[in-house]
Protein backbone atom coordinates (compact mmCIF):
# COMPACT_ATOMS: atom_id res chain seq x y z
CA UNK A 1 0.00 0.00 0.00
CA UNK A 2 1.35 3.42 -0.96
CA UNK A 3 2.03 5.88 1.86
CA UNK A 4 -0.60 8.27 0.48
CA UNK A 5 -3.28 5.72 1.40
CA UNK A 6 -2.55 5.92 5.13
CA UNK A 7 -4.78 8.91 5.83
CA UNK A 8 -7.30 9.00 8.66
CA UNK A 9 -9.88 6.16 8.38
CA UNK A 10 -13.24 6.67 6.74
CA UNK A 11 -16.08 7.66 9.08
CA UNK A 12 -18.84 5.14 9.76
CA UNK A 13 -16.60 2.09 9.31
CA UNK A 14 -15.12 0.13 12.24
CA UNK A 15 -11.64 1.43 12.94
CA UNK A 16 -10.08 -2.05 12.89
CA UNK A 17 -11.20 -2.48 9.26
CA UNK A 18 -9.18 0.49 8.02
CA UNK A 19 -6.24 0.18 5.63
CA UNK A 20 -7.60 -3.06 4.12
CA UNK A 21 -7.34 -4.84 7.51
CA UNK A 22 -3.56 -4.41 7.41
CA UNK A 23 -3.21 -3.89 11.18
CA UNK A 24 -4.12 -6.34 13.91
CA UNK A 25 -5.35 -3.72 16.38
CA UNK A 26 -5.89 -0.03 17.08
CA UNK A 27 -5.35 1.66 20.43
CA UNK A 28 -7.18 4.95 20.96
CA UNK A 29 -4.82 7.36 22.77
CA UNK A 30 -6.74 9.97 24.74
CA UNK A 31 -5.13 13.40 24.52
CA UNK A 32 -4.39 14.37 28.14
CA UNK A 33 -5.78 17.46 29.79
CA UNK A 34 -3.09 20.04 30.48
CA UNK A 35 -2.22 21.10 34.02
CA UNK A 36 -0.35 24.42 34.07
CA UNK A 37 1.08 26.81 36.68
CA UNK A 38 -1.37 29.32 38.12
CA UNK A 39 -0.07 32.16 35.93
CA UNK A 40 -1.21 30.28 32.81
CA UNK A 41 -4.69 29.40 34.11
CA UNK A 42 -7.81 30.56 32.26
CA UNK A 43 -8.87 32.88 35.09
CA UNK A 44 -5.54 34.71 34.77
CA UNK A 45 -4.85 34.81 31.02
CA UNK A 46 -8.23 34.12 29.38
CA UNK A 47 -6.32 32.55 26.48
CA UNK A 48 -5.03 29.10 25.58
CA UNK A 49 -1.32 28.69 26.34
CA UNK A 50 1.11 28.47 23.40
CA UNK A 51 2.67 25.13 22.58
CA UNK A 52 6.04 26.31 23.89
CA UNK A 53 4.55 26.86 27.36
CA UNK A 54 2.59 23.61 27.25
CA UNK A 55 5.75 21.65 26.48
CA UNK A 56 7.94 23.60 28.92
CA UNK A 57 5.73 23.69 32.03
CA UNK A 58 2.55 21.76 31.30
CA UNK A 59 1.91 18.30 32.73
CA UNK A 60 -0.56 15.64 31.62
CA UNK A 61 -3.76 15.20 33.62
CA UNK A 62 -5.66 11.97 32.83
CA UNK A 63 -9.23 11.86 31.59
CA UNK A 64 -10.02 9.59 34.54
CA UNK A 65 -9.21 12.42 36.99
CA UNK A 66 -11.39 14.88 35.08
CA UNK A 67 -14.17 12.32 34.88
CA UNK A 68 -14.20 11.86 38.65
CA UNK A 69 -14.33 15.61 39.27
CA UNK A 70 -17.07 16.35 36.74
CA UNK A 71 -19.26 13.28 37.22
CA UNK A 72 -18.78 12.35 33.55
CA UNK A 73 -18.34 8.70 34.38
CA UNK A 74 -17.03 7.29 31.10
CA UNK A 75 -14.51 8.54 28.61
CA UNK A 76 -17.24 8.35 25.97
CA UNK A 77 -19.26 10.95 27.93
CA UNK A 78 -16.18 13.07 28.49
CA UNK A 79 -15.37 12.93 24.78
CA UNK A 80 -18.94 14.02 24.04
CA UNK A 81 -18.59 16.96 26.44
CA UNK A 82 -15.29 17.97 24.82
CA UNK A 83 -16.78 17.81 21.32
CA UNK A 84 -19.76 19.83 22.49
CA UNK A 85 -17.47 22.47 24.01
CA UNK A 86 -15.55 22.62 20.74
CA UNK A 87 -18.74 23.03 18.70
CA UNK A 88 -18.23 19.81 16.74
CA UNK A 89 -21.57 18.11 17.49
CA UNK A 90 -25.00 18.82 16.09
CA UNK A 91 -27.79 19.73 18.51
CA UNK A 92 -29.23 16.22 18.83
CA UNK A 93 -25.84 14.74 19.74
CA UNK A 94 -24.52 17.55 21.96
CA UNK A 95 -24.25 17.16 25.74
CA UNK A 96 -24.73 20.67 27.08
CA UNK A 97 -24.86 19.60 30.74
CA UNK A 98 -21.59 17.75 30.29
CA UNK A 99 -20.07 20.75 28.57
CA UNK A 100 -21.05 23.06 31.45
CA UNK A 101 -19.66 20.64 34.04
CA UNK A 102 -16.40 20.43 32.12
CA UNK A 103 -16.04 24.19 31.61
CA UNK A 104 -16.82 24.86 35.27
CA UNK A 105 -13.94 22.58 36.27
CA UNK A 106 -11.51 24.09 33.76
CA UNK A 107 -12.35 27.63 34.78
CA UNK A 108 -11.90 26.88 38.48
CA UNK A 109 -8.53 25.14 38.18
CA UNK A 110 -5.21 25.58 36.38
CA UNK A 111 -6.33 23.11 33.75
CA UNK A 112 -6.92 23.30 30.00
CA UNK A 113 -8.68 21.08 27.48
CA UNK A 114 -6.41 18.90 25.34
CA UNK A 115 -5.57 19.87 21.80
CA UNK A 116 -8.30 19.26 19.22
CA UNK A 117 -7.50 17.91 15.78
CA UNK A 118 -3.73 17.74 16.12
CA UNK A 119 -0.99 15.69 17.71
CA UNK A 120 -1.16 16.79 21.35
CA UNK A 121 2.09 18.56 22.33
CA UNK A 122 2.29 16.65 25.63
CA UNK A 123 2.47 13.27 23.88
CA UNK A 124 4.65 14.22 20.90
CA UNK A 125 7.80 13.01 22.66
CA UNK A 126 6.08 9.73 23.48
CA UNK A 127 5.20 9.17 19.84
CA UNK A 128 8.82 9.75 18.86
CA UNK A 129 9.94 7.27 21.52
CA UNK A 130 7.88 4.58 19.83
CA UNK A 131 9.84 5.14 16.60
CA UNK A 132 13.22 5.31 18.33
CA UNK A 133 12.62 2.22 20.48
CA UNK A 134 11.68 0.36 17.30
CA UNK A 135 15.02 1.23 15.71
CA UNK A 136 13.82 3.63 13.01
CA UNK A 137 15.81 6.67 11.95
CA UNK A 138 13.04 8.22 9.87
CA UNK A 139 9.36 9.02 10.28
CA UNK A 140 7.06 9.11 7.26
CA UNK A 141 4.60 12.00 7.49
CA UNK A 142 1.43 11.58 5.46
CA UNK A 143 -0.42 14.94 5.44
CA UNK A 144 -4.16 15.16 5.90
CA UNK A 145 -4.53 15.90 2.18
CA UNK A 146 -1.66 14.13 0.35
CA UNK A 147 -3.04 15.21 -3.01
CA UNK A 148 -2.30 18.81 -1.96
CA UNK A 149 0.80 18.39 0.24
CA UNK A 150 3.47 15.77 -0.42
CA UNK A 151 4.36 12.82 1.79
CA UNK A 152 7.68 13.49 3.55
CA UNK A 153 10.37 11.38 5.16
CA UNK A 154 11.69 13.20 8.23
CA UNK A 155 14.82 12.24 10.15
CA UNK A 156 13.86 11.20 13.65
CA UNK A 157 16.85 13.04 15.16
CA UNK A 158 15.69 16.31 13.61
CA UNK A 159 12.29 15.94 15.25
CA UNK A 160 13.84 15.00 18.58
CA UNK A 161 16.20 17.99 18.49
CA UNK A 162 13.41 20.29 17.24
CA UNK A 163 15.42 21.17 14.12
CA UNK A 164 12.17 20.70 12.20
CA UNK A 165 8.68 21.33 13.60
CA UNK A 166 6.58 18.40 14.70
CA UNK A 167 3.81 17.73 12.15
CA UNK A 168 0.57 19.27 13.32
CA UNK A 169 -1.78 16.64 11.94
CA UNK A 170 -2.08 13.79 9.46
CA UNK A 171 -0.37 10.42 9.92
CA UNK A 172 3.04 9.39 11.27
CA UNK A 173 3.97 6.11 9.63
CA UNK A 174 6.80 3.66 10.31
CA UNK A 175 9.10 3.30 7.25
CA UNK A 176 8.05 -0.34 6.84
CA UNK A 177 4.36 0.49 7.47
CA UNK A 178 4.30 -1.76 10.54
CA UNK A 179 2.56 0.83 12.73
CA UNK A 180 1.20 4.36 12.54
CA UNK A 181 -0.34 7.23 14.47
CA UNK A 182 -3.13 9.28 12.92
CA UNK A 183 -5.32 12.14 14.14
CA UNK A 184 -8.53 13.66 12.79
CA UNK A 185 -9.21 17.37 12.38
CA UNK A 186 -11.69 17.78 15.27
CA UNK A 187 -10.82 14.88 17.59
CA UNK A 188 -9.34 14.73 21.08
CA UNK A 189 -7.60 11.41 20.49
CA UNK A 190 -4.93 9.80 18.32
CA UNK A 191 -5.29 6.36 16.74
CA UNK A 192 -2.31 4.01 17.18
CA UNK A 193 -2.35 1.09 14.71
CA UNK A 194 -0.10 -1.99 14.78
CA UNK A 195 0.35 -5.46 16.31
CA UNK A 196 -1.73 -5.72 19.49
CA UNK A 197 1.10 -6.89 21.74
CA UNK A 198 3.32 -4.06 20.48
CA UNK A 199 0.61 -1.45 21.05
CA UNK A 200 -0.03 -2.70 24.57
CA UNK A 201 3.69 -2.74 25.43
CA UNK A 202 4.23 0.78 24.13
CA UNK A 203 1.09 2.21 25.73
CA UNK A 204 1.92 0.70 29.11
CA UNK A 205 5.57 1.70 28.95
CA UNK A 206 4.72 5.29 28.07
CA UNK A 207 1.64 5.40 30.35
CA UNK A 208 -0.63 6.47 27.51
CA UNK A 209 -4.24 6.66 28.66
CA UNK A 210 -6.62 4.98 26.24
CA UNK A 211 -8.34 1.77 25.17
CA UNK A 212 -8.38 -0.80 22.39
CA UNK A 213 -11.04 -0.48 19.73
CA UNK A 214 -13.42 -3.42 19.55
CA UNK A 215 -14.66 -4.99 16.32
CA UNK A 216 -17.41 -2.37 16.15
CA UNK A 217 -15.73 0.80 17.47
CA UNK A 218 -15.83 3.58 14.90
CA UNK A 219 -14.82 7.24 14.84
CA UNK A 220 -17.98 8.32 16.69
CA UNK A 221 -17.33 6.22 19.81
CA UNK A 222 -18.49 9.16 21.96
CA UNK A 223 -22.04 8.02 21.13
CA UNK A 224 -21.64 4.51 22.58
CA UNK A 225 -23.85 3.75 25.58
CA UNK A 226 -21.18 1.41 26.94
CA UNK A 227 -18.60 4.18 27.02
CA UNK A 228 -15.04 2.99 26.63
CA UNK A 229 -14.60 0.97 29.76
CA UNK A 230 -13.78 -2.04 27.53
CA UNK A 231 -10.02 -2.50 27.73
CA UNK A 232 -8.69 0.74 29.22
CA UNK A 233 -5.22 0.63 30.71
CA UNK A 234 -6.76 1.65 34.02
CA UNK A 235 -10.28 0.19 33.88
CA UNK A 236 -10.76 0.58 37.62
CA UNK A 237 -10.85 4.35 37.11
CA UNK A 238 -14.00 4.23 34.99
CA UNK A 239 -17.50 3.15 35.84
CA UNK A 240 -19.36 1.14 33.25
CA UNK A 241 -22.62 2.75 32.21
Amino acid sequence: MQAEKFVYPQYGVPLVEAYDHRFEAVFIILHPFISVPQQLAWKVTRKYPPDSDIIAVGTASPWANVGRQTGLNSCARLNQALLTAGGSLTAELADHDGKEALLALLQSQSLWMPAQGRFEPLIQRDLLRVFSSSGYEHVIHVPEFPDVNPVASIRLAELQDEQVPFPVSGTLLAPDSSFLFTVDWDSFFTLFYGPRAFLLRMARGLRLEGFFATAHTDHAWFNYSMGCATVTLSPEHWQTV
